[in-house]
């Protein structure tokens, strides 16, 4: 798992309940929306994901309409398991070796 892919989880995850737009997780996982909407949907497509957009005229809002993510149910326990400690080790250790010991 990319440095990039877990800062999205880790934003996502620190109100899981919480719906947030593309902007809003560019923000608070530092990245580019370039780098954070494949991630996005990447993510959707496996089901770790909802979104929705939002349910207004972006003529009258004066901007494109957003679309809102957060993690499904099964997302969140997904997404805790892929960033324990454990498994970030695994995952650093295949990246440096090809190996998956210890």
């Amino acid at each position: 798992m990319t440095i990039p892919t877990q800062l999205v989880l880790r934003a996502l995850l620190e109100d899981p309940t919480r719906e947030m737009y593309g902007v809003e997780i560019c923000q608070a996982a530092g990245l580019a929306p370039g780098t954070i909407h494949p991630i996005l949907a990447r993510f959707e497509g496996i089901g770790w994901l909802e979104s929705h957009f939002e349910d207004a005229d972006p003529h009258k809002l004066g901007r494109p309409r957003r679309r809102y993510y957060r993690l499904s149910r099964d997302g969140v326990a997904k997404a805790r398991d892929a960033l324990s400690p454990i498994a970030t080790r695994w995952m650093n250790a295949l990246r440096t070796d090809g190996t998956a010991s210890g």
